[in-house]
């Protein structure tokens, strides 16, 4: 077994990174992940939002491990549950892998929170536990995957900067649109009036 664990500061307020976490598929930064499926999305009586998801991936696996695992499948699944809690600003999402667990498991957890002293930040904790199992050369393999593991941590980091820029820009956009539509609206009152 291995353990990863990781912890960023992002400089943009918690419901901005919160809002761009649950946005984040598609991205091209992590061309890997194909496909985003709802599964359940509800909101509990205390005002949390509970997601289920189910992430569907495609990975070029190395001939190495294809040979070691017996398999040239590259499809594979992740169920994700996430939970924010806009009273607390929390959110925690878990991810594991539902693809080769007879052979491997990966267990993420993900928590965002308010950086305690500097309000317009916000801290991304990860950690991944690797279990490689029924295979030789398992420590080897957990810890490749652990490598790998962080270069996508990173890879996510940069595709959350992505979507929150890419909103910023939606947003800008929507604002100049409707000053646009204000202006011609009062231009054309303007003229009535004359």
């Amino acid at each position: 077994m291995k353990i990863w664990t990781s912890e960023h500061v992002f400089d943009h307020p918690w419901e901005t990174v919160t809002t761009a976490a649950m946005q984040k598929y598609p991205n091209p930064m992590n061309p890997s992940v194909v496909g985003v499926d709802v599964l359940d999305r509800h909101v509990d009586p205390s005002g949390k939002l509970h997601s289920h998801r189910l992430l569907s991936t495609e990975w070029g696996i190395p001939s190495i491990v294809k040979s070691l695992i017996g398999t040239c499948r590259t499809k594979t699944y992740v169920q994700e549950h996430s939970v924010v809690d806009p009273v607390k600003k929390t959110m925690e999402l878990k991810s594991s892998n539902i693809s080769f667990t007879n052979l491997v498991s990966v267990d993420e957890r993900l928590v965002y929170k308010p950086h305690p002293h500097e309000p317009d930040k916000t801290i991304l904790t990860q950690e991944a536990i690797i279990s490689v199992k029924g295979v030789s050369l398992s420590s080897y393999l957990e810890g490749l995957m652990a490598n790998t593991i962080s270069s996508n941590a990173n890879k996510g980091r940069e595709a959350l900067e992505w979507v929150i820029n890419r909103l910023n820009a939606e947003i800008e956009e929507l604002t100049a649109s409707a000053r646009g539509t204000m202006r011609n609206s009062m231009a054309a009152a303007a003229f009535v009036e004359k």
